[in-house]
């Protein structure tokens, strides 16, 4: 069964969110606070160690009602079943995309899977599997691009505090510099290659994987590869030819995208950096969101309200872009992550009728740390000229019991989810001074940041990504756009730049000079 196919600006509440928003984009979101009883607990959600403030927004009672009406126009909850129950809902790639079930112990092919990746992780970090010289291994590199690095990246350093040891290298880009400098850092016989690509085609992750291959082998022996090297592929002849046993080659299931592949094979790097026990936890967090989203009621539904709001400053306040903003250096790569997550979903300009939209779809998605970024573009967003909503994220506890100085941070989280809502008022010579507030954000307040909790963080925008491409009718899960790209490279490589226009021709002969 595919998801409905229904324009949302055809539909009632559509039409009457702009007449809504015709009546109060002037507002500013203190006047909501001054004419809205219990603002603050309606427009909050508690659920685990997670806790959600989105009422710093210029988003009236009646707004959200007919965003929540949307839901319920566009058959929301019934797509939401399809994702679940693995409807081929990538209709362009005739496929069911069912990346949620890797974090879910009802699939035999996922928990045999799981059992694979937590035996190897527990092999190397146990000292069972060691390098080929009789060492213990030290460092992991993982080689792979997109979904097969950014996520496992990602999370190996949000999470390193709980590390067992192992430490973690990623080449992704084609840049040769790069990968040369990074193994004059490493040892041959205390090193253990994974090597990721759905089909063992993408030409960075290949390129990379031959010059690592050449390096070993001078710095070893071919006959060392089956001990160091693991592919994670769909093609195995390609892993087999390369010098990989076959112990050494775990799948990716056709139903699982890239981008949201971390939860399953292609984590297995986050498996050995944080140890399978962790790994379990991660998993078991994520779940736990996604019961969460299947469950919950719309105006009480994490995904789903964030969803509302990203499509409401999108199509109604005309917003292009949207900040992430964690509360910890840890979490330093998760606006990057989202970013792929968000744009390579939500970046279409067709429906699912096959028509070109007359509406706003995916957002650009930015970001970094705090209080890093108050250093740098926070100035904008206080006194600039643009709307940027934010997603604001902050951590109860330290890891470390480091109480004094996280009362600092955290401090600094609120005061500017404070000073962009309020802002300061000044007249006369202080005019520079003025700051008019009526800036939105969301406030997310976690627990801890442990691997149970990212787990449940990192679905929380997963789901979220998936309702705005529900409601606004699009295929969220093909990548048209990048595929495009990577074909026109392969050409200009073959030498086959017949239809390359004046202007790349012309850089392409600088290039060669």
């Amino acid at each position: 069964m595919a998801l409905s196919k229904i324009n949302p600006t055809k539909l009632s509440s559509w039409k009457k969110l702009f007449q809504q928003f015709n009546k109060e984009n002037n507002y500013h979101i203190n006047d909501f606070f001054k004419e809205e009883n219990n603002r603050v607990e309606e427009f909050s959600i508690n659920w685990n160690n997670f806790y959600l403030d989105f009422s710093k927004n210029r988003l009236s009672n009646n707004s959200f009602k007919l965003l929540t009406s949307l839901c319920e126009e566009t058959n929301l909850k019934d797509n939401i079943e399809k994702y679940f129950n693995g409807s081929i809902i990538n209709e362009t790639e005739s496929r069911a995309v069912l990346h949620t079930a890797l974090r879910s112990s009802e699939n035999d092919e996922v928990n045999k899977a799981l059992n694979k990746i937590i035996n190897i992780s527990d092999e190397i970090n146990t000292g069972k599997r060691l390098g080929y010289s009789g060492k213990r291994i030290t460092d992991i590199v993982n080689i792979g691009i997109g979904g097969s690095h950014l996520g496992p990246e990602m999370v190996t350093e949000a999470l390193s505090y709980y590390s067992k040891g192992i430490k973690p290298h990623f080449i992704s880009n084609i840049d040769p510099d790069f990968t040369s400098k990074l193994i004059e850092k490493i040892n041959p016989e205390t090193t253990i290659f994974i090597i990721v690509s759905k089909t063992f085609t993408t030409i960075e992750t290949l390129e990379n994987a031959n010059k690592i291959r050449a390096w070993f082998i001078d710095n070893a022996s071919k006959d060392s590869i089956k001990d160091h090297f693991i592919f994670i592929s769909n093609n195995t002849e390609a892993p087999k030819k390369f010098g990989v046993s076959s112990e050494n080659i775990l799948s990716i299931p056709e139903w699982v995208g890239g981008r949201f592949s971390l939860w399953g094979s292609v984590g297995l790097v986050i498996s050995i950096v944080i140890g399978s026990e962790n790994f379990k936890d991660f998993l078991r967090g994520a779940n736990e969101m996604d019961i969460h989203f299947k469950s919950s009621p719309f105006e009480k539904n994490i995904p789903v309200v964030l969803a509302l709001i990203s499509i409401w400053y999108n199509n109604f306040f005309k917003c292009e872009t949207e900040a992430v903003l964690p509360y910890s250096q840890f979490l330093t790569k998760l606006p990057d992550y989202l970013q792929q997550a968000s744009m390579e979903s939500n970046g279409k300009s067709i429906d699912r009728n096959g028509e070109k939209v007359n509406y706003e779809t995916g957002s650009i998605v930015w970001g970094s740390t705090g209080t890093n970024a108050q250093h740098a573009f926070f100035q904008l967003m206080h006194q600039g000229t643009k709307i940027i909503p934010s997603d604001f994220i902050a951590f109860k506890r330290s890891l470390y019991g480091d109480s004094k100085q996280h009362e600092i941070l955290n401090s600094n989280f609120l005061a500017q989810t404070n000073a962009l809502m309020l802002g300061k008022s000044t007249s006369g010579e202080n005019i520079h001074k003025n700051i008019d507030g009526n800036k939105p954000s969301n406030s997310i307040v976690i627990n801890k940041l442990d691997p149970f909790n990212l787990g449940s963080l990192i679905a929380m925008y997963e789901n979220k990504i998936f309702t705005i491409g529900s409601i606004l009718n699009l295929f969220s899960y093909d990548q048209w756009g990048v595929e495009l790209g990577k074909s026109v490279a392969k050409e200009i490589l073959a030498g086959k730049d017949m239809d390359l226009d004046s202007s790349t021709r012309k850089t392409m002969d600088q290039l060669k000079k």
